[in-house]
C-alpha cells in the first residue's frame, strides 16, 4: 500500500507539478489513512477499501480526532484524488469515494443540545427492560454523563466499568493513556442494569471482553452506535442533527454552565491541550448555543 502512495505522489510531482507543500499534505493525509486501515480495519490492499470503510474513517476523524470540518474536507479531497488515480490505472475497479460527500465547512461553534433536549433524548428508549433497551439506555446515559468519544465508548471493556457503575476507565486510542471518569445517579444505575440483565443476553455465553455488544454478541461498532443515536433522536422528535459527539459537546458545555472548572473539564474530556477545551467557554449561555460565529484558526 505504501508503494502505491509513493507512485501516486510521484505522478503528482511529474505530471501535475504540485507544489512541495501540497505534496507534503497529500503524503501526510494518505499515510494517516493507510495506517488507520491497517490498524483499525485490518485492510492491507487498496482494492479491499469499501465505502463503509471510508465513512468509518471520516467518523473517526470527526469524532475521535476532533478535526475541524475544513481539515476533514481536505483529507477527503486527497482520498478522492488518490482513488481516481487508482481507478484510472486499473489498480481498483470501483472508486469507493465516487459518491462520498465532503463535510460542509463552516465557522460555527460545535452544536449542543439544550438540557431539555438532552432529557428528551435520554428518555426516548422508554421504560422497557428488554436487553436492547437496557443497552441503549446505558449508552445514552453514559455518553452524556461522561463526554466520552465514539471510539472510547465502543472500545470500553467489562473491566473498565466498576461493579457499582460509579467510575469508568477510559483508554486513549493508542492505549498509552487512561483516565477515570466518575459516573453518578441514573447513569450509574443504567450501567449496572445493563451489565447485570442486558449484556448477558447479548453475550450469549461468550467471553467477549467488550462492554457494549451488538445482537451478534460482538463489540458494538461506531456505525452501530450512530444508528442507535439516530433512532432515538427521531423518537424524541429532535429536529437538529445529533451525533454521539453532540452529546460530548453538550456534556462539556453544561458542566461549564454549572460553574465547573475548565481544567477539570479538560481532564474529563481527555484533551491534551486546554485550548481545545476553551472553545466550550464560548458556548456557555443561550446566545452562543444559538450559533454565534467564531474565527477558526
Amino acid at each position: 500500500m505504501q508503494d502505491t502512495i509513493e507512485v501516486f505522489l510521484n505522478h503528482l510531482t511529474v505530471e501535475k507539478e504540485y507544489t512541495a507543500n501540497t505534496l507534503s499534505a497529500y503524503r501526510n493525509d494518505l499515510f494517516q489513512f493507510m495506517a488507520y486501515l491497517q490498524d483499525q480495519s485490518h485492510i492491507h490492499d487498496w482494492p479491499s477499501v469499501s465505502r463503509d470503510a471510508l465513512i468509518d474513517y471520516m467518523l473517526h476523524l470527526k469524532g475521535d480526532r476532533e478535526y475541524t470540518s475544513a481539515t476533514v474536507a481536505r483529507k477527503v479531497a486527497a482520498m478522492k484524488s488518490f482513488f481516481h488515480y487508482l481507478k484510472s490505472t486499473g489498480i481498483v475497479t470501483d472508486d469507493p469515494t465516487a459518491e462520498l460527500d465532503s463535510p460542509k465547512v463552516n465557522k460555527r461553534l460545535p452544536h449542543t443540545l439544550s438540557p431539555q433536549e438532552v432529557e428528551l433524548l435520554l428518555s426516548a428508549p422508554g421504560e422497557s427492560d428488554s436487553h436492547k433497551v437496557l443497552r441503549d439506555r446505558a449508552l445514552l446515559e453514559l455518553l452524556y454523563a461522561s463526554g466520552m468519544r465514539v471510539s472510547e465508548i465502543v472500545s470500553l471493556q467489562q473491566s473498565d466499568v466498576d461493579e457499582d457503575g460509579r467510575h469508568v476507565r477510559v483508554r486513549s486510542s493508542d492505549g498509552k493513556k487512561t483516565r477515570e471518569i466518575p459516573i453518578a445517579g441514573r447513569a450509574a444505575d443504567a450501567l449496572v442494569e445493563y451489565a447485570e440483565r442486558g449484556r448477558p443476553v447479548f453475550a450469549k455465553g461468550s467471553d467477549t471482553p467488550a462492554f457494549f455488544l451488538n445482537p451478534r454478541g460482538t463489540q458494538l461498532t461506531r456505525q452501530g452506535l450512530w444508528l442507535i443515536i439516530k433512532k432515538y433522536v427521531e423518537t424524541a422528535g429532535i429536529q437538529a442533527e445529533v451525533t454521539p459527539h453532540t452529546l460530548r459537546h453538550s456534556f462539556a458545555t453544561h458542566l461549564l454552565d454549572r460553574g465547573a472548572d475548565l481544567k477539570n473539564v479538560q481532564e474529563l474530556l481527555g484533551h491534551s491541550n486546554i485550548s481545545t477545551t476553551q472553545i466550550y467557554t464560548q458556548l456557555a449561555g443561550d446566545k452562543a448555543r444559538a450559533g454565534e460565529l467564531v474565527q477558526e484558526n
